[in-house]
């Protein structure tokens, strides 16, 4: 067994999230209005959704700026606590 650690994240920095849920038409637009409320301005170039094979779920990518692991742990619970979120990554 290795006692190397996780790699630590220098914040500020440009971070890439994934967010998968079921498929809905607003599916993205509700991801990145929770995102916003945690990360002003995401990249909307960056921004990429992405229908399952069978159209039941969609995946959001997106980079926005990560200011801290607080900032990442608010988002993560939001999102998942709305219950449209499956995962986040």
């Amino acid at each position: 067994m290795s006692d190397e650690k996780a790699p630590k994240i220098e914040f500020p920095c440009d971070y890439a999230i994934k967010v998968i849920g079921n498929a809905a038409p607003d599916f993205r637009e509700f991801v990145l209005a929770v995102v916003e409320r945690h990360a002003p301005r995401p990249d909307a170039s960056t921004v990429t959704v992405n229908d399952s094979r069978n159209g039941r779920f969609c995946s959001v990518r997106l980079t926005m700026v990560a200011t801290g692991e607080p900032q990442l742990q608010a988002l993560f619970n939001e999102l998942k606590a709305s219950g449209r979120v499956h995962m986040v990554l």
